[in-house]
């Protein structure tokens, strides 16, 4: 495949149709799909085909759209009862990243004040389809401003680690943990990025170090358990991550693994840093007790690429992600800046102060 340094766009909308990198098939093949109907998104969701907690709540605000303009003929009581049946429907597709619900509620409440005003169906859906498309719009400078922030905490020659993929494929453009990669290298500023797998489905692999290497930056693929003896080297001076969810004390819900390398380096006394927009802190949930966890099939174990790896009907646990306690993160890293502990009372000043 010919490397290119043209960024690829996880999602696309052409005003009808929703566009979405499928990124089951990366990085052997760029497959668009074309998705025309809420249960489409809603499969592409759950399958994996778009991930990443800010990509989701996107496709799953176009999801709401392209259910809702099946009912403008039917009036406007008609067409809010679509909305809100279908962010339901949607909502049930992944239970652990928050924006999903952040998204969804964000299009139910312009839904309802929109019927709320008198305006005719056709009205409300069109202006429906332009609070998706802010949704859309805000990701990207919200990606670029945690990028500026996070660069601040990175200096020239470090070497800095990732688990998982929190780049430009998992979010509308820049990514969260990969931003400050991205700026670093239009700037002149040389970063030494090591990509964790990220076992099962390895986000890492086939994701952040595909979209880095394809962007010209210096990523060196490193499996799961390699972490410890890389950090060990000296070869580590930072750590950065994404999240799913961030409760309201600090602890974050990331991709199984994380946990284990914010462990690692508090042992080598490495900073861990988490880079999340607004929307991924739930003040909601107090604790990362109170995280859904999901559990994926245990085939991306026992099967994962096609292959089986493990005996039959041997017993498989497989919690797609993993919660970190806030005592092991240094900062999270958001759009309006970087908060330090104690996160009890610095989260809820990002909102007092928004």
């Amino acid at each position: 495949m010919t490397t290119t340094h043209q960024p690829l766009s996880p999602l696309n909308w052409t005003g009808s149709q929703l566009e979405l990198l499928d990124q089951r098939q990366l990085p052997e093949r760029i497959e668009y799909l074309h998705l025309d109907t809420p249960e489409e998104v809603w499969e592409a969701i759950r399958s994996l085909a778009v991930r990443g907690a800010p990509a989701i709540g996107i496709a799953a605000a176009y999801g709401v759209v392209l259910g809702s303009a099946k009912a403008v003929q039917g009036g406007t009581d008609a067409w809010l009862d679509a909305v809100k049946r279908h962010a339901e429907y949607l909502a049930t597709s992944r239970p652990t990243a928050v924006n999903l619900f952040w998204a969804l509620d964000r299009m139910t409440a312009r839904a309802e004040a929109l019927a709320a005003s008198g305006a005719p169906a056709d009205s409300c859906q069109e202006a429906l389809v332009r609070e998706a498309e802010a949704i859309h719009a805000e990701d990207i400078e919200t990606n670029r401003l945690i990028g500026e922030h996070a660069l601040t905490l990175l200096a020239d020659g470090m070497g800095v680690l990732t688990h998982c993929n929190a780049g430009g494929l998992a979010t509308a453009k820049y990514g969260t943990a990969l931003a400050p990669f991205y700026l670093a290298a239009e700037r002149g500023i040389k970063l030494r990025v090591f990509a964790d797998e990220t076992r099962p489905v390895l986000q890492g692999a086939r994701l952040t170090a595909f979209e880095l290497h394809q962007a010209g930056i210096d990523v060196t693929l490193i499996c799961d358990n390699m972490a410890a003896a890389v950090m060990r080297s000296g070869w580590v001076q930072a750590v950065i991550v994404g999240t799913d969810r961030v409760a309201a004390n600090g602890d974050v819900a990331n991709k199984i693994g994380t946990y284990g390398v914010a462990v690692l380096a508090k042992a080598h006394g490495i900073p861990f840093y988490v880079a999340c927009p607004l929307s991924t802190i739930d003040l909601n949930t107090p604790t990362g007790a109170e995280i859904p966890i999901e559990e994926r099939p245990a085939e991306e174990i026992t099967e994962g690429f096609g292959r089986r790896t493990a005996p039959h009907g041997v017993r498989v646990y497989n919690p797609a992600f993993d919660v970190t306690p806030a005592e092991y993160v240094d900062a999270i890293i958001t759009e309006k800046g970087i908060v330090r502990p104690p996160y009890d009372v610095n989260l809820r000043k990002l909102f007092e102060t928004r």
